[in-house]
């Protein structure tokens, strides 16, 4: 079980200080698109720096630029970058591409991903996929829910969408390999216990 603790709408500081209290309990780390853009790659850089034990996500939601934007993720401390599945597939493949070389790996976003993409995603191998309740769906009280559609054995799947204590029963259905957590540990009081709270929870549902 992998708990990815996504950092979005903070500063630097402020991501590294709630990151640091929930170091213990989570194994990846989310440089969110929110630091992305309104900080560079340096937010990758200095919570690599500062947490380099864990693996870091730079959610940076690629769609065209490819090659660049991944070189970009990768020099700047990222193990993990994302690109969105509804990019043409040969933004995907390239990116692919870049993660190989550098020894790094891909998590495609499958938010509003046509059929077409998503079939030939369904036989990647070596990718992780994301299945994504947007955040202006959450913030609108869109009543979406995750696709249930099954992954192949080869490919691992993440979760991410306002996931909390109580959504956790319907995410079981799905045997995620990795639960993408924000605001229910980023904007708790003490983000350490609500990363705990969150793991211990999930563990009694296996």
């Amino acid at each position: 079980m992998i708990i990815q603790l996504a950092l979005d709408r903070f500063s630097i500081p402020e991501a590294i200080e709630i990151a640091s209290g929930a170091e213990a309990e989570v194994e990846w780390i989310e440089v969110g698109t929110s630091l992305i853009k309104e900080f560079g790659v340096k937010s990758i850089y200095e919570i690599k720096n500062r947490f380099p034990n864990k693996t870091i996500i730079a959610d940076v939601k690629t769609f065209d630029n490819a090659k660049y934007e991944f070189e970009l993720c990768f020099n700047a401390g990222a193990d993990i970058a994302t690109v969105m599945g509804a990019a043409p597939m040969v933004t995907i493949e390239t990116c692919l591409e870049v993660a190989k070389k550098y020894e790094k790996k891909v998590m495609i976003d499958l938010l509003n991903t046509g059929e077409d993409n998503r079939h030939t995603i369904q036989h990647l191998q070596d990718v992780i996929v994301c299945k994504h309740i947007s955040k202006d769906q959450q913030e609108e009280g869109d009543r979406a829910v995750w696709d249930q559609e099954k992954i192949p054995s080869y490919q691992q799947l993440a979760v991410a969408g306002g996931i909390s204590l109580t959504s956790l029963p319907e995410l079981n259905k799905m045997n995620p390999d990795v639960l993408i957590v924000g605001s229910a540990i980023s904007k708790a009081k003490d983000p350490g216990q609500a990363a705990k709270e969150i793991k211990e929870a999930w563990r009694k549902l296996k």
